[in-house]
């Protein structure tokens, strides 16, 4: 093969080689592997400029090692290569051993001294043998030097030398190009990186135990809780009514845990049909079932190091509840339509509304399963349990959606704080922040006033001042404490605890109905703890069943 179609042949390969790929050392290498085989390259070295440092660093390399290519460093003008970068002009050196400006900044040749000075990079071995030649040429950007490359090779002729160099100044422009969507790439990889830090520490930030806003005794256990549970890897059941603040609480354990720095997957196991939520949940293989046609990782693989929540997990089928069993137990399992098992290592958080319990004894649930998540239980308060939590939060999401708003909505006037703390919530923290909410997008002014309430609400406490509200229940208080008296007189010193314990035998079948026999939530419904509730109706002699 003659030199031009040499030539032709060398620029096709390297063009298709920095079409392949956008990793600059790795094209580089192969790029210049190419040149050792055909032109005889003994050393390539790419140099690009530092802005932040102003020196030219070696970032890529044949023929040196790494601790050779690490003190490839120059300042602009010093040596062959930092005057190459500083004029733009190429240079052709025939035998390195007689330039007088060519350093041993590498090291990666045999030095000859002379006069005292370090003279470059000479391969010399035997009197007689071979020079070694040097070309190096710059790199241009539009107008700017961005760095140069050059090679060792040895020397034939001064006419086959300019040749070579001609070659490498065509082959620098095709890496000009490479380098430019290099820097782009980089510039936005690190603009991504500092945005994601950012993001995470404001993460971090919002989901910080003390910024979860409750001082109420029965928030501040759930917190003691949570803080020491964080930092474990044990699986956490979250139990709650709906609107309580489940989710909340289990970005809050994700945040302040080792895994924060991976990733949190949320899914709400209700919203899907068992066989979508089972191709969500483990993944499938391309072909396992009409529509799949490719392969696709399920929501545990994606959060392998990390903590998935499975929210509403009280609703999954039996089968799943299966494979979900033996995820917490052996870390393990299939991709639907695969036999090859997959290992991870996923910290599990679920979430419910229903009594597990009450499930379990119907045979909804797994018993098996139920103790596997039941490592840690936090039993959230509904929002009715504790209502001296309620003025911190109508102040929290005032000042939110104030701001997200454009509004100064922010005078509660008595009467609408105290139908705010009587009003039963029954769709607790969310659906008092959407209240807020609503009052601040339809306000034109200061005051909070009832209008701007939700019907529901503003029902509420019409009927609650229709009926007589406070003066009416201790009126009724009152009667019922004359006829007690009237009734028990012959009971003296016990009229006290009759009275009491009839009360609450009352109030508790009443809660009970009006909750569906559900202990959980007509514990939260009444604001006091489950077990408390558990021993009144075995001391009181409720049954249950009715």
């Amino acid at each position: 093969m003659d030199r031009p179609e040499q030539e032709l042949d060398i620029l096709e390969e390297i063009s298709q080689i920095l079409g392949d790929g956008l990793e600059l050392s790795q094209v580089f290498q192969r790029a210049t592997a190419v040149l050792t085989e055909r032109m005889d390259i003994q050393r390539a070295a790419l140099v690009l400029l530092d802005r932040t440092s102003d020196q030219l660093q070696t970032i890529a390399s044949i023929g040196l090692t790494r601790a050779e290519q690490e003190r490839g460093r120059y300042a602009v003008g010093e040596g062959v290569t930092g005057q190459v970068l500083a004029s733009g002009q190429p240079a052709v050196v025939a035998d390195i051993a007689r330039h007088p400006e060519f350093l041993n900044r590498t090291g990666a040749r045999q030095l000859k001294g002379t006069g005292g000075n370090e003279k470059a990079d000479a391969e010399q071995g035997e009197a007689g043998a071979v020079a070694t030649s040097f070309i190096c040429v710059p790199i241009r950007d539009s107008e700017e030097i961005v760095g140069t490359i050059s090679v060792d090779k040895p020397f034939v002729s001064d006419a086959r030398l300019q040749a070579d160099a001609r070659l490498l100044k065509i082959i620098a422009g095709c890496f000009a190009q490479a380098i430019r969507i290099h820097n782009l790439i980089q510039v936005e990889k690190d603009e991504w990186l500092a945005e994601n830090r950012q993001l995470k520490d404001n993460l971090r930030s919002k989901y910080r135990f003390d910024n979860i806003i409750g001082s109420s005794p029965v928030m501040l256990d759930v917190l003691a809780t949570v803080s020491q549970v964080a930092t474990s890897r044990a699986t956490v059941l979250l139990l709650g009514e709906t609107g309580c603040g489940k989710e909340l609480f289990a970005k809050a354990i994700h945040f302040n845990s080792p895994r924060r720095d991976k990733p949190l997957i949320r899914i709400n196991c209700g919203a899907l049909s068992p066989q979508l939520l089972e191709s969500e949940l483990f993944g499938h293989v391309k072909g396992a079932f009409t529509g799949a046609i490719k392969d696709k990782i399920g929501r545990f693989e994606a959060a392998s190091g990390g903590t998935i929540f499975l929210d509403e997990v009280g609703t999954l089928d039996a089968q799943l509840q299966v494979k979900l069993l033996r995820v917490l137990q052996e870390r393990e399992f299939e991709r639907v339509g695969d036999h090859h098992t997959v290992k991870v290592d996923v910290r599990v958080i679920a979430a419910t509304n229903l009594d597990l319990e009450e499930e379990v004894r119907k045979g909804n649930f797994r018993e098996d399963l139920y103790y596997r998540l039941n490592v840690v239980t936090l039993n959230l308060p509904a929002l009715r349990s504790r209502r001296e939590d309620i003025p911190k939060l109508i102040d929290h999401f005032l000042d939110r959606y104030n701001r997200e708003n454009n509004r100064d909505l922010r005078k509660l006037n008595r009467d609408v704080l105290n139908t705010l703390l009587r009003y039963p919530w029954p769709g607790n923290v969310r659906e008092l922040e959407n209240a807020v909410e609503r009052a601040v997008v339809l306000s034109n002014g200061e005051e909070f006033t009832e209008d701007l309430l939700p019907l529901q609400i503003r029902m509420y406490a019409q009927q609650t001042r229709g009926d007589g509200g406070d003066e009416s229940i201790e009126a009724l208080c009152a009667k019922l404490a004359e006829q007690a008296i009237e009734q028990y007189q012959v009971h003296e010193g016990e009229v006290y605890n009759l009275l009491t314990h009839e009360v609450e035998r009352h109030l508790i079948r009443e809660a009970l109905a009006f909750n569906d026999g559900v202990k959980l939530r007509t514990a939260d419904f009444l604001g006091i703890n489950r077990n408390t509730l558990n021993k009144k109706v075995k001391d009181l002699g409720i049954d249950t069943a009715d």
